[in-house]
């Protein structure tokens, strides 16, 4: 039998645990602005932002409707050969002669891309290299690389540039030659956050810094609106050098946009202002851009495509004011060595 001394002691409760905390106890002098970052987080969240694009293409539905990036003169030849989808690898044999502003020149350009990476590289006759390469870290977060590099002098580049993505905001951190020497070299950063579903409002600034005893720093600001059916979309920049610049592009429907760009030029040295009026139509097998400005150029590109493989080019420009006009041709022809099966299109029924 168990006697008195051997009475069995009840065990102590346990302690009451801390209150929960996502980021410091009761004593951490911080707390509170973490925890008023939460509320303002969860607030954003509710209001349901879209991501309002990267100020690097901000209007890039005007860049795409009009010729700026597209017209040329001449004679040129585009020939891509497709080796592999899925990883992406195609090379492009490119020509162009006769032109009346740029000699003939032949470049070699090659493709490869994955989910994650892209690469790109070019040589041209003349020995000039390029090359790209991005990677993706993940879905919103990619870094970029571009080098440049020509026999001849100044022509050389690199640039190193981060890309963050955020819910309703972007980020773009970018540096070109940078010497970590002297720290000289050009630096670039901008923001753009979304404020409403329709309006978004940034910033991009420059500093540039050729040597250690001389810099220069300038600030843009952007404003970016979207409707809300994405059927019109007007944007402005404003520098502080004087320059200031206004576009506006519309869907008027599944095949036609329109597209207007605005650059106001008022400095000590120079006022001048330039208004540029495009049209894109996309036809079932062909593509129709034309383009007017008050500098008096009138531009046209018509892409028809006969084939998915084989396309024909005409374009032609008129300035009135000069009395000049010029006119190119040109042909893109696609090959591949894949079998429909292995480039996803279904086979023919025996």
């Amino acid at each position: 039998m168990a006697t008195s001394s051997e009475k069995t002691v009840p065990p102590l409760p346990p302690a009451p645990s801390p209150p929960a905390s996502s980021y410091s106890s009761y004593f951490n002098p911080v707390s509170p602005f973490f925890n008023a970052y939460d509320r303002f987080s969860s607030w954003r969240r509710d209001l349901g932002l879209p991501h309002p694009g990267s100020v690097e293409n901000l209007g890039k539905e005007v860049k795409a409707t009009h010729l700026s990036n597209y017209i040329f003169d001449g004679a040129r030849a585009d020939m891509t050969k497709t080796f592999s989808m899925n990883p992406l690898f195609q090379v492009t044999h490119s020509f162009a002669l006769g032109s009346q502003t740029a000699p003939p020149s032949y470049n070699f350009t090659s493709i490869f891309a994955t989910p994650s990476v892209f690469a790109q590289g070019g040589v041209d006759h003349e020995g000039n290299v390029n090359g790209r390469f991005n990677h993706g870290w993940s879905a919103n977060n990619v870094t970029k690389v571009q080098a440049q590099f020509s026999q001849q002098a100044g022509h050389n580049m690199i640039q190193v540039e981060q890309d963050y993505q955020g819910t309703d905001y972007n980020v773009n951190l970018k540096t070109i030659n940078p010497w970590p020497a002297d720290f000289t070299g050009i630096y670039v950063g901008s923001y753009l956050q979304s404020l409403t579903k329709n309006l978004a409002l940034g910033f991009e600034t420059y500093h540039s810094r050729p040597t250690p005893d001389d810099s220069e720093t300038a600030t843009s600001y952007l404003a970016k609106y979207t409707s809300s059916d994405k059927n019109w979309i007007a944007t402005a920049q404003v520098q502080p050098q004087g320059v200031a610049t206004a576009t506006y592009w519309q869907k008027l429907s599944e095949r036609v946009e329109v597209a207007v760009d605005l650059q106001v030029i008022a400095n000590a040295t120079r006022r001048d202002a330039i208004a540029t009026l495009g049209a894109k139509y996309d036809l079932r097998m062909a593509s129709f851009k034309t383009q007017l400005d008050s500098t008096g150029k009138i531009s046209a590109l018509l892409e028809q495509r006969f084939t998915p493989t084989f396309s024909f080019l005409v374009a032609g420009e008129i300035d009135h004011f000069k009395n000049a006009a010029k006119v190119g041709v040109g042909v893109m022809i696609e090959g591949t060595t894949l079998t429909p099966e292995e480039m996803g299109m279904p086979s023919e029924m025996q």
